[in-house]
This record gives C-alpha cells, structure tokens and sequence, in this order.
C-alpha cells in the first residue's frame, strides 16, 4: 500500500459504503485517508468470514434485499459490482434500465441517499460490453440522477504493482455537491519493479513448485534489462507446460504477472506459471495478496482455493489509492 503522506487523515470528514465488499480492497484503500466505513455489504460467506477477521465487522448479506432506507447516510458509495447486461436499445427510461441488474442496487441506493461520489471498479471488457451500449447506460442513469461521470481503463502494472490487470474506474461526481466539467484521470507511475519483487523466500514456496515433463523453455530468448537496469513493465512469456493453453503458459520472473484470476483451470490455475531458479512454479496466497497489494498483516483464509478465488475478485488497493490521492489533491475532495 502506498504511503499517504500528509494526506492519511485528508477524508477524515467522509463516511462510505461498500457495497460488493469481497474481502476489503476498498476498505483499505479508503481508511488509508481516514474515511469512516458506515455500512458494508458482501453475500459470499467466505468472503464474509475474511473480512470480519480483518477488520472486526461482519458485512450485511444480499444486497438486493436489503431496504435503502436501512442503509446509513453516507458522502462516498465505492462497489466493484458484477458486469451484467442492461435492458438498454435506444430507450432511455433511465433508472428503470438497469432493474434487475446489481447495478440497479446501487443506483437505487444513490438516489435516496445522494452521496457527493460514487467509486465503482468492473472488468476491462465493461467498457465495450454490449457494443458499448451497457457503459452508456451508466453514464445516462447517473446523469439523470445528478452526477457527472468519468471513467478510464487502469492498468496495476502502470501503478508500481508486478501484475497486468486492467480495470475499468468509474468516478460520478454529485452536481449540487462537486461542481466539475473536466476531470483527467491520475497520471501511471511506472515504476519499475518485477514480480519476483514480491516472491516470498524458498522455504515458504517448496509446494507451489510443478514437476513436469512437458515443460518447455524458450532458452533462446534472451530477457535482458534496458540500459537504466528496468525490464519491462509486462509479463514475458518463456515457455509452456502441456499445450500452452490458459493456465499452461510460463513466464519470466524478471517481468509481471498475468492478471490473477477467480477462475480458470490448466497447472498455473489462477496466479500462472513462473520460472525462477531453473524451476517453474504458480504463485502462493500471500504473493497473491501482494500482487493485489494487501498489507503483510493481512488474515487470509485458512483454503487455498478461497484465496485464490477471493484475490482474483479483488481489487488492486494501490491502484485506489492512487486515484484517492489525485482527488483530494486537485481539491475535489477535500
């Protein structure tokens, strides 16, 4: 997590929520500038049982059945919701067009509740889902309900964080609250760092280790710094096990990780596959939750497969950070 600086008590005078909360990135990322979390909602019970040991609180169940009216006022509403299809052709009945959808939970929430900023995360490909036409939607029901929206498609690895994984950030801005036309997106960083960055030490790691014979390894490429000592900020892919399918692809230590995955099959599963001191292994939970960010203090679950799943759900913490810090100093939040 990055250092706030002066900044760490700069929301202070903000209460949220988090809705869709999985297992906290929001939370901390939020804290991390003093924000007070008023009200939290996840309904996986794993998930829940995660982030009641890490900050003392059991999140509230199914948001869809839950009143908005039982819900605490609130200045700042972040969720990374689920992607889903909206009933939208052209026929801009505005809030109506996002019911039976999740999103419709939160713009439910919103209207009766009006808080100043919305901070909503969703996949890459939510920017083009449905031609466009679900990302439309957003923009024409937070307008009719007072917002003005920006959104931009973020990658971790811009961010100083060892592993691809781009996502799509949504700010919507209260009108009567935040008064803002134009709104450019926090700067990349690109800081140079390499997924063995995060690589715990050999004792820890013996049984993420894979014993293959049909390893492959591309010798021939030659993985080489520039002249400044940095690699580059992506994964590089040196070999494969089996047929190089999802999950089967090997990459090089001294670039990124491929975008950690709730799902997906093959011998690298969710984390992929890493040569590193002439063996090939995937990564462990606690190299997860760093590459999601999460502080060394951390209390995992006690599955390995739960983590796994739950870090592939989450949300690079940084990565929030990093778009916190802009707001609040270009002053639109303070």
């Amino acid at each position: 997590m990055i250092e706030n600086n002066g900044l760490s008590r700069a929301l202070k005078n903000y209460k949220y929520i988090d809705l869709f909360a999985g297992i906290g990135g929001f939370r901390y990322a939020l804290d991390s500038f003093g924000a007070n979390c008023v009200f939290t909602s996840e309904w996986d019970k794993n998930a829940q049982e995660v982030y009641k040991n890490n900050f003392g609180e059991m999140p509230e169940g199914d948001i869809t059945q839950i009143d908005e009216k039982n819900i605490p006022k609130h200045d700042i509403l972040c969720a990374g919701f689920p992607c889903q299809a909206f009933s939208i052709s052209g026929n801009k009945k505005g809030f109506e067009d996002t019911r039976g959808t999740l999103f419709f939970d939160i713009t439910r929430i919103a209207r009766y509740h009006k808080p100043k900023f919305l901070l909503l995360e969703n996949v890459r490909n939510f920017e083009n889902h449905d031609n466009g036409n679900t990302l439309k939607t957003v923009y024409n029901v937070l307008d009719s309900m007072g917002y003005t929206v920006f959104h931009k498609v973020l990658n971790a690895s811009c961010f100083g964080v060892p592993q691809n994984r781009e996502r799509i950030f949504i700010l919507a801005f209260l009108k009567e609250k935040i008064n803002i036309q134009n709104y450019e997106f926090v700067k990349p960083i690109m800081k140079s760092i390499t997924v063995k960055d995060i690589f715990l030490d050999e004792e820890f790691v013996d049984e993420f280790y894979i014993n293959r014979k049909d390893i492959i390894i591309n010798t021939s490429k030659k993985i080489e710094p520039d002249i400044f000592g940095n690699y580059p900020l992506k994964p590089i892919r040196v070999g494969q096990v089996n047929k190089g399918g999802q999950g089967e692809r090997i990459y090089h230590e001294c670039g990124h990780a491929i975008t950690l995955s709730a799902y997906g099959g093959g011998v690298g599963a969710k984390t992929g596959l890493y040569a590193t001191n002439g063996r090939v292994r995937k990564l462990a939970p606690r190299e997860c939750a760093r590459l999601m960010t999460f502080p060394e203090s951390f209390k995992m679950h006690n599955s390995k497969s739960q983590c796994y799943k739950q870090f592939g759900n989450s949300v690079v913490i940084d990565v929030l950070q990093h778009i916190l810090n802009d707001l609040i100093i270009k002053k639109v939040l303070n």
